[in-house]
């Protein structure tokens, strides 16, 4: 397995993870990893500088044999699971950013849900709450 990630570093993969699932990486969902970045105070700290830097990272990680599932447990090794459902939110955040959810996103928040070993139903008000916030 790679190298550890920082705290920064494993919600940034969450969100790139997200973002590149579908194989589309819309401009919508970089605007919105940015802006995340800038805003949430989970990322206090962290050099925006990098995001780029990381994104490649991440990409490269998920493109190795058994990409997502070793980035999965690198994300999950790296976060304190105080994080885990912020984690979780940020992934719903990019999936709802386009305001459609697609199959292969639905997998991944499955995937990362049962990685993190998060409740369904907590799953469930951060998903409503992503929805009520990104519906027109």
């Amino acid at each position: 397995m790679s190298a550890s990630l920082s705290q920064h570093e494993a919600l940034v993969y969450v969100m790139v993870m997200m973002s590149a699932v579908d194989r589309i990486m819309s401009d919508d969902e970089f605007a919105r990893i940015g802006g995340l970045v800038r805003f949430l105070p989970a990322f206090d700290g962290f050099d925006e500088d990098r995001l780029i830097h990381i994104g490649r990272e991440c990409a490269a990680q998920l493109a190795a044999p058994e990409g997502l599932d070793v980035t999965l447990e690198m994300v999950r090794e790296s976060l304190p699971q105080r994080h885990y459902e912020t984690a979780y939110a940020l992934a719903v955040e990019i999936a709802a950013a386009d305001q459609r959810i697609r199959t292969e996103e639905i997998r991944l928040l499955q995937l990362l849900r049962d990685r993190l070993a998060l409740d369904k139903l907590t799953c469930a008000a951060i998903e409503r709450g992503a929805l009520a916030r990104f519906r027109r």
